[in-house]
Order: C-alpha cells, then sequence, then structure tokens
C-alpha cells in the first residue's frame, strides 16, 4: 500500500511541476513525440509559429474528442491542447477544396479527406476570411485534425510557443 501512495505523490508531484514549467507531452503523431515546453509569446503571433492552442468548448470539439481525434485535457471542455502550426491570421482568405489555398497560393501538404480512418465522414470548414483574433492552424501530418475541418480558433486560448525539449520520431 505505501509504494502505490508514494508513486501516486510523485505522479502529481511531476504532473505539477510539469504545470508550473510550462511542460506538455506530444503523444500524437502530427509533431514529433516526446517532451514539449509552452514558451509565453513576447510579441504578436505571426504565421509560421508552433503553438500550443486550447481550442474552444464547441460541441465539434466534444465530438472531436469523443472519436479519439483529441485526448483529455486541461483545456476547457477537458481537451488536451493542441500542437498546431499557425498558417493564416486575420484578413488572410481561406479557399478548401481538394487542397487549402491561403490567399491564393497552395498550402503544402493540405490535402482534404473526406473521411477518417475509422471511416466516418469528416465535415470540411467551408472557407473564408479568417475573423479578426483568429488562426487557421495546420500540422502536415495526413491524419491530423486541424482548421481544415473545424476552421480557424479563438487566439485568446493560446498557451504559448511550443519549443521541443525530449523528442523523438516523425
Amino acid at each position: 500500500m505505501t509504494i502505490i501512495g508514494l508513486g501516486g505523490m510523485v505522479q502529481v508531484l511531476l504532473l505539477t511541476a510539469g504545470q508550473l514549467l510550462g511542460l506538455r507531452i506530444n503523444s500524437t503523431p502530427s509533431y514529433p513525440l516526446g517532451l514539449w515546453r509552452v514558451v509565453p509569446f513576447e510579441r504578436q503571433v505571426v504565421t509560421g509559429d508552433l503553438v500550443f492552442i486550447c481550442p474552444p468548448s464547441t460541441s465539434e470539439f466534444e465530438m472531436a474528442r469523443d472519436r479519439g481525434y483529441l485526448r483529455a485535457g486541461l483545456c476547457p471542455g477537458s481537451i488536451s491542447p493542441l500542437l498546431k502550426t499557425v498558417v493564416a491570421l486575420p484578413g488572410h482568405t481561406i479557399d478548401i477544396a481538394e487542397l487549402v489555398t491561403i490567399d491564393g497560393r497552395e498550402l503544402p501538404e493540405s490535402v482534404l479527406r473526406l473521411v477518417d480512418a475509422e471511416g466516418r465522414r469528416l465535415s470540411a470548414f467551408i472557407g473564408g476570411v479568417v475573423p479578426p483574433d483568429h488562426a487557421f492552424l495546420h500540422s502536415s501530418f495526413a491524419g491530423s485534425y486541424d482548421s481544415r475541418y473545424f476552421g480557424p480558433i479563438p487566439l485568446s486560448g493560446l498557451l504559448g510557443r511550443a519549443h521541443p525539449v525530449f523528442t523523438f520520431g516523425p
């Protein structure tokens, strides 16, 4: 019993220390697996920034969590933060067909999938202009659940830039 209790205390201490130090574990294939650090922004967000962001608490993200696209976490709606690259900001025009285009330029590795790995239908974002205080997010991983499907999300959920600490894999 004592060993189990100590193990539980160690886990709680590690989780608390990780939160205080801004450490997160990425266990999804969208970016390298491993330990990442959330670094607060000291400037405006720009395209190309790799970020951690809490998705808004919506029925769409609840469905994504239920389907296993998102893990449980500390963001609103008990969803884990997303690790994504900012590819468009307010005022950019997004068009979605077979590929995503931003202001008329093709976004590399942005093929739109009609079904997920389980054969369930995926709905695409309809496109349009990124609204104020929002960002369009992307990952080059083919199976990534990103703004191709849920559209721009509020920058108010931004936790900070993502920096790898100890990572491996894709």
